[in-house]
């Protein structure tokens, strides 16, 4: 029997890191609110993050760090402690819902995201002799890293990268551009792909291999950084590479098959993605519900109207379906099942879902919920964004369809 209650050891963990939050990370935000409550002082005239607020995140990035919290998710062959799918999404789900949309020190800074940062589960496909030299910096928050997949004709269809990578001696020629990098103007390390062989690729049967990458190498460029919906700047950035040099010790797993290191990261991600999106939605209807019961409207509680009832119905409902797929799907990981196509099924339902729910709790709010003193209308942006990365959702129906077809109709 699947029990989906939140063991003692998981809920002891979310005590301990609400507490390290609230005593550490807290008092930062009330000390830079000026900085933190206005985006446009976030961001310099080249749209990067002002150094003041890349120095508070490294703050909490190391302090988050010594306290155990950075590298919880981390395998434990990596120093992590190597929490299971289910912590994890408990972890993540009850952290959102604490802490809300538009915390720049909270989210992935905290806890990482699973696979661009920290101790990354791409990380384990590194040959064993960097592992030493590479891993303290990046397990302290001393370094971060970034995920350099995606490209301008290459984001759903990965298959069609233009990047190369040519062996000469034993260094690897590296040309190309990646788009929409996440944490690229602030990386230490890339986590690279490129194409190694032309007729694997076009055979769709790999061709691709992945490299570690030290950013400061010459050849290396972060030429923009990309502002995404509501603000001026951030941490989404375009790589240019022109004749990066790269060991060929530095090759991530083995040449040829970097789809599948790449694809361990992805999938994590998706599943950490998924219980944020819930804890986000839990945060968002448990502020509806309290305005609801506060407001009065021709002589009572709005709470007491039907319109409104249907909406907060309705978002308990999404919440509830969101959160027992999530969990499943954990449960079936932890199990050592596969789970592709429930994955998919995660990350299209619940980054949908989380936007439904943040558009019904606007509603509920009327003239409030437009007005960023909520974060309500931020959340809603948020959610927005989620539909696209690390597979947009019409993607993750394909990927759902293409299963069903194959006669994979358990779930």
């Amino acid at each position: 029997m699947i029990d989906f209650t939140i063991p003692h050891e998981t809920q002891d963990i979310c005590d301990n890191l609400f507490r390290f939050i609230d005593q550490e990370v807290l008092p930062l935000e009330d000390a830079n609110q000026e900085l933190l409550g206005n985006p446009v002082k976030m961001f310099q005239e080249d749209r990067h993050y002002v150094p003041e607020l890349l120095a508070l995140r490294k703050q909490v990035r190391m302090e988050s760090a010594k306290a155990g919290f950075y590298t919880m998710f981390g395998a434990e062959e990596l120093g992590g402690m190597g929490l299971g799918p289910l912590e994890s999404a408990h972890i993540s789900e009850a952290l959102n819902e604490r802490y809300g949309p538009g915390r720049s020190l909270i989210q992935t800074v905290v806890i990482p995201s699973p696979f661009t940062n920290g101790l990354s589960p791409v990380l384990r496909a590194l040959q064993p002799e960097l592992i030493d030299h590479y891993l303290p910096d990046i397990a302290s928050g001393e370094k971060t890293l970034c995920f350099g997949l995606s490209e301008p004709d290459a984001g759903s269809d990965v298959f069609n990268l233009k990047t190369t990578a040519v062996k000469e001696g034993d260094e690897w020629v590296i040309n190309g551009t990646k788009q929409w990098i996440t944490n690229a103007p602030y990386a230490d390390y890339c986590m690279l792909f490129a194409i190694t062989d032309k007729e694997l690729v076009e055979q769709r049967k790999g061709g691709i291999t992945g490299f570690f990458v030290d950013t400061k190498l010459p050849g290396f460029d972060v030429t923009s950084v990309i502002p995404v919906m509501g603000y001026v700047g951030g941490d989404t950035g375009i790589i240019q590479i022109e004749n990066l040099r790269v060991p060929d010790s530095h090759i991530l797993g083995d040449v040829h098959k970097g789809l599948r290191v790449a694809m361990t990261g992805v999938n994590t991600g998706r599943i950490g993605m998924s219980a944020s999106c819930v804890g986000l939605a839990r945060w968002a209807l448990r502020q509806a519900v309290n305005y609801a019961n506060q407001r009065k409207t021709f002589g009572t509680t709005i709470g007491n109207h039907q319109a409104v009832q249907l909406m907060l119905a309705d978002c308990a409902m999404d919440i509830y379906a969101g959160r027992n797929m999530v969990l499943n799907c954990a449960w079936k990981l932890s199990q050592g099942m596969p789970a592709l196509k429930e994955i998919s099924m995660n990350k299209a339902f619940n980054t949908e879902m989380v936007g439904r729910v943040m558009d019904r709790v606007i509603q509920i709010h009327g003239g409030m919920g437009l007005t960023n003193e909520l974060k309500i209308e931020e959340g809603y942006r948020w959610a927005r964004l989620l539909r696209i990365p690390d597979g947009t959702s019409e993607i993750q129906r394909r990927t759902i369809a293409l299963s069903l077809l194959k006669e994979d109709l358990d779930f």
